[in-house]
């Protein structure tokens, strides 16, 4: 059996399973986040403390843009917009504008099996640089060895506007050095000064990418759809519903964790039109990632 606690004092979720084999912990207020997940009895998302959520962004949800916009600055259908580039030291705009809002419960159900809850964020102010209103609703389904996130955008604004989405989750390995990601890429992102991209390279197909002691912010365009990621305690495989995805991969400055972030732009996305969409009045995106214990 599962059950859900609402904490409304700091306005956080806690789910579990009654074997202890699952426990989740979602932050309203920042996000919608996922700070904590245990699956299969590994604890495979931790707090990240002493590092601070205002600068790791740990499992947010990345939009109307995942990763960089240069100074903040972008054009489109031939307007020129500013951002407020919360990434003061790099003066770019970081990580999207829903990151730090606070989520509201749709629904939630719980059985013997699962354990869903829909949450959603509606944005009716027009932001700096970003003038549209939307819709966001995130739908976090578990079971005892998987996940599935579910992000539904809608164009709430009577003009259409750029987008990229992405997630940003850090995971815990009990040994990072000899932790290992699988998946297919022959094209990878070049980054140029404050991180921002400015091409591609093509390379040999990457197949077994070993972590060891690599100081990592990268990001690779991948061929399929999955990503693995095998350590010495737990092994999962991460999937997408989208055709063309990226990889983001970042190591912060905490031991034996890294930053395993599917994305469907890049850095500058806005600017440099690399996985960039647009999204009509009145239309919706879906997209579904899914994580599962292997």
């Amino acid at each position: 059996m599962y059950s859900i606690k609402h904490y409304k004092e700091e306005n956080v979720l806690e789910l579990k399973s009654s074997d202890t084999s699952f426990y989740a912990k979602i932050y309203l207020n920042e996000g919608a986040s996922l700070q904590e997940l245990t699956l299969s009895n590994k604890p495979i998302i931790v707090s990240l403390e002493p590092l601070v959520y205002s600068n790791t962004y740990a499992s947010a949800i990345l939009f109307p843009f995942a990763n960089r916009i240069k100074d903040g600055a972008y054009v489109f259908n031939k307007t020129h917009y500013q951002l407020h580039t919360n990434n003061e030291s790099e003066n770019n705009a970081l990580h999207g504008l829903v990151y730090d809002k606070a989520f509201k419960i749709i629904n939630h159900k719980e059985n013997n099996d699962s354990i869903s809850i829909k949450l959603e964020y509606k944005e009716n102010k027009l932001a700096k640089g970003f003038p549209f209103t939307y819709s966001i609703q995130l739908e976090y389904v578990f079971t005892r060895d998987s996940l599935d996130l579910i992000v539904l955008v809608k164009n709430t604004s009577a003009e259409s506007f750029p987008f990229t989405l992405g997630w940003h989750p850090y995971f815990l390995s009990a040994n990072l050095y000899e932790s290992s990601l699988e998946f297919s890429s022959r094209e990878k992102l070049i980054l140029g000064e404050r991180n921002i991209t400015t091409g591609t390279e093509s390379i040999t197909d990457v197949k077994i990418f070993n972590i060891e002691d690599k100081k990592l912010d990268d990001c690779w365009v991948l061929s399929r759809d999955a990503v693995k990621f095998n350590t010495p305690e737990y092994q999962f495989l991460l999937k997408s519903s989208e055709e063309n995805n990226f990889l983001q991969v970042y190591t912060p400055p905490k031991e034996n964790i890294i930053a395993i972030e599917p994305t469907t732009g890049v850095s500058n996305s806005f600017n440099n039109q690399i996985g960039l969409k647009v999204l009509e009045p009145n239309a919706s995106y879906k997209i579904e990632w899914r994580l599962k214990m292997i």
